[in-house]
């Protein structure tokens, strides 16, 4: 699911505002701050996903050429998409 920059700020602001209201973070750096590198930290998870499913992408191009029309893409996605995230550490 692909959310918009103003999401992922909504999103970060309510993650902040609980983790404030129920006492169960302790800023050493001013609030604004902690907002902005948490909305990076998205930013950079959705950017890392976008590059995998890109290589997954062209992987799977390159298996139906050498494969012909014996190869089922629609199976294949899934299954290499978490054989990356795998190796490469993504949660998905």
């Amino acid at each position: 699911m692909k959310l918009t920059p103003l999401q992922i700020q909504k999103l970060a602001e309510k993650v902040l505002a609980t983790w404030k209201s129920h006492n169960l973070v302790e800023f050493k750096a001013d609030e604004k701050q902690v907002l902005e590198r948490m909305i990076a930290a998205v930013r950079e998870d959705y950017d890392r996903e976008a590059l995998l499913e890109k290589d997954v992408n062209k992987m799977l191009e390159d298996l139906e050429r050498s494969h012909g029309g014996q190869f089922e893409r629609y199976k294949m996605y899934p299954l290499l998409k978490q054989k990356l995230a795998k190796e490469r550490k993504i949660i998905l």
